[in-house]
């Protein structure tokens, strides 16, 4: 018998601004979505931490267009930020005296390791493109409802 694991219902998808501004959009976004799910107050502090993370990492080393998606899975939120670049993003230690460089270990540590990057993820608002997802994931502690799409398969 073969498992197969169903694709995480989207939630929410945005596209984001192409430039630094679209840190400041996505914490906004992901704190108005979290909070109006319910979730508790702290999760979405470090989910809005997080995002704001990965989508300065996306605009300064990755390819624009970037989205932010959120995804309902079991018993878990996927957030992911999107962007067209093909390289993955590389953890690194940065120094005391460093201004980059602590990014993904703080995405890492904060998501408990709930953390990753995968290629060929099409973007839910724009049709016919695709490109690499780096996500977390945040546990639910409440009951978020999925919507049913249109087009989804019953």
């Amino acid at each position: 018998m073969t498992l197969v694991r169903e694709r995480p219902a989207i939630i929410a998808a945005w596209p984001l601004r192409e430039d630094a501004r679209a840190a400041a959009q996505a914490r906004q976004l992901i704190r108005g979505a979290l909070t109006a799910l319910g979730l508790q107050a702290d999760l979405v502090d470090d989910a809005v931490l997080m995002v704001s993370e990965l989508v300065g990492n996306a605009v300064l080393y990755g390819d624009a267009p970037f989205e932010l998606v959120v995804r309902s899975e079991q018993d878990e939120l996927l957030v992911e930020v999107l962007d067209s670049g093909t390289i993955n993003p590389v953890m690194r230690v940065a120094g005391p005296e460093e201004e980059h460089g602590r990014g993904l270990a703080i995405v890492r540590e904060v998501s408990k390791a709930r953390c990753g990057c995968r290629h060929g993820v099409p973007f839910p608002t724009r049709e016919d493109a695709y490109g690499k997802s780096v996500w977390f994931a945040i546990p639910m502690r409440c009951q978020v409802p999925v919507p049913r799409l249109s087009g989804d398969p019953l």
